[in-house]
């Protein structure tokens, strides 16, 4: 039976990143009741190690690293990014005192966004446009006729692949607060 777009891309959508919400809540509530908030304050060194290392993806994809494979890599990519998203955000609690920690914050949490629709959108779109080609197939079109007939609906994909080229510069506007949030720390911390 042929599921609905809604159950197929929607709720799994709306369950990764809830269950992302949902995580930091749970985490932060669990620090606060066992006295531990201490902890907290110490989880963005690992989160954004985590966030670090899940780059290894954008390296192999252009040939900056030759190890891993591309589909493993991009798996990890989206693990790593996740746990250090959410360790960021038990991190952050509702501790934050001041504009650049929010504004890293938010620049996270849409990159986050941005990453989780560029995957699911391109998975759907590439779904669609297999299921299309097989199903002119099946109706014996010959190829060449299939190829016309896939004409929009190819070069619509092709454009939502370069859906990098705006996930890309929300990444840079993270690394750029989260690392002056950092050196900001390192600035004024209190080195008693």
């Amino acid at each position: 039976m042929d599921r609905s777009l809604i159950s197929k891309e929607v709720i799994p959508f709306l369950l990764m990143f809830g269950t992302l919400i949902l995580a930091t809540i749970v985490g932060d509530a669990l620090l606060h009741y066992f006295d531990l908030v201490w902890i907290g304050r110490y989880l963005g060194i690992p989160g954004t190690v985590l966030i670090l290392l899940s780059l290894f993806y954008s390296m192999r994809k252009r040939k900056m690293v030759s190890f891993g494979k591309p589909k493993t890599l991009l798996k990890l990519h989206e693990t790593l990014a996740w746990l250090g998203a959410l360790m960021i955000l038990v991190h952050a609690g509702i501790h934050v005192y001041a504009i650049l920690p929010w504004l890293a914050l938010v620049a996270m949490l849409v990159n986050v966004l941005s990453g989780m629709t560029g995957k699911f959108l391109l998975d759907r779109s590439r779904r669609f446009l297999a299921e299309k080609k097989a199903a002119y197939a099946n109706q014996g079109l010959p190829e060449d006729e299939v190829e016309k007939r896939l004409f929009w609906d190819a070069t619509t994909f092709e454009l939502m692949k370069k859906w990098r080229a705006v996930h890309l510069p929300i990444t840079l506007a993270f690394a750029v607060l989260g690392l002056t949030h950092i050196f900001s720390i390192f600035l004024f911390w209190q080195w008693k």
